[in-house]
């Protein structure tokens, strides 16, 4: 069985960044469209998670990583919290992540349900995400209850520089749920 996602402190995240910076290579070699191209070196890749701390230290991201025991990075997934007044009912799933060796046994849908579950405890009632149209995640998302409302077309470049549309998805969380 995988272990809990662990919630990561700003010094956790420090002590983890290595793993995490592979992670997210991974994720880029194996065609997600998550931000980086195919020539992002491993020191931009790190240089993005140390980017995290002020955030992550502030609260308004929740980071969460599955490790396995040799401490590494398996899977990965952060809430955003909106921070304006008028938004506080919501927030954003970044940066789901699985590494291609721990595909197929469910762990995308465990941390998925797992942040929706944090974001429910915190009083978060509408969940927003975007993801490549097309990509094996939108079949996660919508199988997970998710609800596609637009597609932006040339949105983001895949790895290889290649522009794709992008698919935005929400969901609404029932504060009672899993309790």
């Amino acid at each position: 069985m995988t272990p809990t996602p662990l919630l990561l402190t700003p010094e956790a995240l420090d002590a983890r960044r290595d793993a995490l910076a592979d992670l997210l290579l991974d994720a880029v070699a194996g065609g997600a469209s998550v931000g980086f191209l195919d020539r992002t070196a491993r020191h931009e890749a790190a240089a993005w998670w140390d980017g995290l701390r002020p955030s992550v230290a502030a609260g308004t991201r929740l980071l969460w990583v599955v490790e396995d025991a040799a401490g590494r990075a398996l899977g990965t997934v952060s809430l955003i919290r909106e921070e304006k007044p008028n938004g506080r009912h919501r927030a954003e799933i970044a940066k789901l992540l699985v590494h291609r060796t721990a595909r197929g046994a469910g762990l995308g849908r465990r941390l998925l349900a797992h942040a929706e579950r944090a974001a429910r405890d915190t009083g978060t009632t509408l969940l927003l995400l975007d993801t490549q149209t097309g990509s094996p995640a939108e079949h996660l998302y919508r199988t997970a209850g998710w609800t596609a409302f637009g597609t932006v077309p040339a949105h983001a470049a895949t790895p290889d520089g290649t522009l794709a549309d992008t698919t935005y998805y929400y969901k609404r969380l029932d504060r009672s749920a899993d309790h």
